[in-house]
């Protein structure tokens, strides 16, 4: 990724037996708002805390804005990592928090912040210990925005939040992304309420990259398809199969194009087809069985026995 603002090549990260990362090649653009996908375990908080300069890989090179973050503090000072259940010195009020923060970023955004609390009705003068996890969440997240660093980390960023403290997060995100564009990265589990953020998605599994590509592509690279069984074979066969069910003679599948198909060819066959979200889409490749072929596999292997698969030539 030739404007990439953050990258990690080959990295792996090991602790003691377990790895964390295992030769992970991928890139963050510059002013861009990607989401970092994957289960709990797959490796997202330790691939953030190395581009943010909190641990030096087993193996590998990481660069953020053209060098090693490790311990640069020109680097540094343009990164803001807000953690997953972020600790605060026990003294610190929210105010004192924000303040810290403050001197820590060139680019911090006074009324942005005042305006954050205004909104998440954050207490200035209570002791952030004596907040609620939402609460916690909230400062985070506002010390996240108001930094306008040109590379910033999300982990979790929403834990404790209710839906309306979300959405707040979620608009105030856009908002701002719109007014001074920078790199942003989301990790979440709530996929389908931050899908229409996001402009590139990096899916890791067990360690390892699954998928990396333009999200606007990916929505578009999966149908839903229900028809008989056969038909729908017919259909996996041709492209890539992430999951099916069957009820006797129909059968319901997710299924991921090699190539366009036409829905007027689809529909001639029997087949009903419906849109893939994208938390479809990432949980149907999580979940897949290990040595399910690959796309290019599967069209290796198609075999033109249904006049379907010859009307979709």
């Amino acid at each position: 990724m030739s404007d990439a603002a953050a990258t990690l090549t080959d990295v792996t990260m090991r602790y003691r037996e377990h790895t964390a990362l295992d030769g992970v090649t991928t890139g963050f653009a510059t002013d861009g708002i990607t989401g970092l996908l994957g289960r709990n375990g797959a490796g997202k908080t330790t691939l953030m805390q190395l581009l943010a300069g909190h641990r030096v890989p087993t193996s590998g090179r990481v660069r953020v804005l053209g060098a090693d973050p490790y311990e640069d503090d020109a680097v540094l000072q343009q990164v803001c990592f807000v953690k997953e259940s972020q600790r605060y010195p026990d003294h610190f009020r929210v105010r004192d928090a924000l303040s810290a923060a403050a001197t820590l970023f060139p680019t911090w955004d006074e009324d942005l912040a005042r305006a954050l609390v205004a909104d998440f009705d954050l207490p200035a003068r209570r002791p952030v210990v004596k907040l609620s996890r939402g609460m916690v969440s909230a400062v985070g997240i506002t010390i996240g925005l108001a930094s306008r660093a040109p590379v910033t980390f999300f982990d979790e960023p929403y834990l404790g939040l209710d839906a309306v403290a979300r959405q707040l997060f979620y608009d105030r995100l856009i908002a701002d992304y719109a007014e001074q564009p920078r790199t942003i990265v989301l990790s979440t589990h709530l996929i389908e309420e931050i899908s229409g953020l996001l402009e590139h998605v990096v899916l890791l599994d067990a360690g390892r990259v699954l998928l990396d590509d333009d999200a606007e592509r990916l929505r578009a690279s999966a149908l839903t398809v229900t028809g008989p069984a056969e038909r729908v074979a017919a259909l996996a066969q041709e492209h890539e199969l992430l999951t099916t069910d069957a009820l006797g003679g129909s059968a319901r599948a997710v299924v991921r194009l090699c190539r366009p198909v036409d829905p007027g060819d689809l529909a001639a066959a029997g087949l009903t087809v419906e849109p893939t979200s994208l938390q479809q889409l990432v949980v149907a490749l999580s979940t897949r069985p290990a040595g399910t072929p690959s796309a290019a596999a599967a069209a290796r292997t198609a075999r033109p026995s249904t006049p379907f698969e010859g009307a979709t030539r």
